[in-house]
């Protein structure tokens, strides 16, 4: 990066820094647009700069889940009647009138009771994975099968080992990669933008990333993050962003780790005032045959407030259960 852009960059992060203290998010104007995407008819909300403005908070909370179940196969969306009855059981899943079906295993599992949880609603699809026949993950390459095996060998037996072992969540490191998948609560995203530049905070384990939109290239690949290197641009009304240089070490969420070859492309569509079609596409060669793709929406939340994420699992999680291991490799070992 030149000099003058790591001035630039310097002084967008202020600007950033001054639009979060201050908390206005500006206006967006309104008007009928007839730029389309291939994602979604977009409209278009201007900032004062003539960028298209998606800048607010947004939840990508859902219940659909990731892959189809097997038990829809074949199915690509939901009745109105199932949407409806799976929304009340997200609703109610941990609720005290249900407190009576629970059993203690799945007591324990569901952690806390209704209040904490915010899982959203369900998209009407039957996965949130879109251009696969069967609304599921990719056959793995046999680069990404062997790896995949190694890494659950590892964690059945050198999963309590050191804190290195446990997940990046448990270590307070990160939790929703980039991009998301929707999990219990802290679904939200908040954008804002600048010219150049924009910024989006995932509330879930606060982080930020600063995108650039400026064609800056994307850092050297000696150069390894748990959340890539993110670099944007403008299409018609769609912002475009690119993410590689992810670290090796870098999992997701019950999937392989992922290859030093993985690129993401997220695209995010502003619809309506309330909506962004938000969706994103993984490309790994050596991982998965072939990339995939997520529909996502993104509803903004005018009232929402986001506050500080404060992880103390690293505090204290970490310590109990490697105590715990260590008690457990004792007993054990006792005659």
């Amino acid at each position: 990066m030149s000099q003058r852009n790591r001035v630039t960059f310097t002084a967008q992060l202020a600007m950033v820094g001054v639009v979060i203290l201050l908390a206005p998010i500006p206006v967006a104007g309104q008007g009928a647009s007839s730029s389309t995407t291939t994602a979604a008819t977009s409209v278009e909300f201007k900032t004062p700069w003539g960028d298209p403005d998606l800048q607010g908070i947004w939840s990508y909370a859902s219940i659909t889940p990731l892959q189809r179940p097997t038990e829809l196969e074949g199915r690509e969306f939901l009745t109105e009647e199932e949407v409806a009855e799976q929304n009340n059981a997200g609703a109610t899943r941990a609720s005290s009138e249900r407190r009576s079906e629970l059993t203690p295993e799945r007591d324990l599992g569901l952690a806390y009771n209704q209040v904490w949880w915010d899982r959203g609603t369900s998209t009407g699809r039957t996965s949130l994975i879109v251009n696969t026949p069967d609304g599921r993950l990719p056959p793995l390459t046999p680069v990404g099968e062997k790896r995949q095996a190694e890494r659950q060998e590892y964690r059945r037996t050198h999963q309590f080992d050191s804190w290195v072992d446990r997940p990046l969540q448990e270590r307070c490191m990160t939790y929703q990669r980039v991009p998301p998948v929707p999990s219990g609560y802290n679904n939200t995203y908040h954008i804002l933008q600048t010219p150049g530049y924009v910024a989006i905070l995932n509330e879930m384990v606060h982080d930020v990333r600063f995108v650039p939109i400026d064609g800056d290239p994307h850092v050297s690949e000696r150069i390894r993050q748990w959340n890539g290197d993110s670099r944007g641009h403008w299409e018609n009304n769609t912002l475009v962003v690119e993410t590689t240089n992810y670290s090796d070490k870098t999992t997701w969420r019950g999937f392989p780790g992922v290859g030093r070859t993985l690129r993401a492309v997220e695209r995010f569509t502003r619809i309506d005032a309330d909506t962004i079609d938000y969706r994103f596409t993984i490309d790994d060669p050596t991982t998965y045959t072939r990339p995939w793709t997520v529909e996502l929406p993104l509803a903004r939340l005018p009232s929402y407030v986001i506050y500080e994420y404060a992880c103390h699992e690293g505090n204290y999680s970490i310590a109990n259960v490697l105590t715990g291991a260590r008690a457990q490799e004792k007993a054990r070992q006792a005659p």
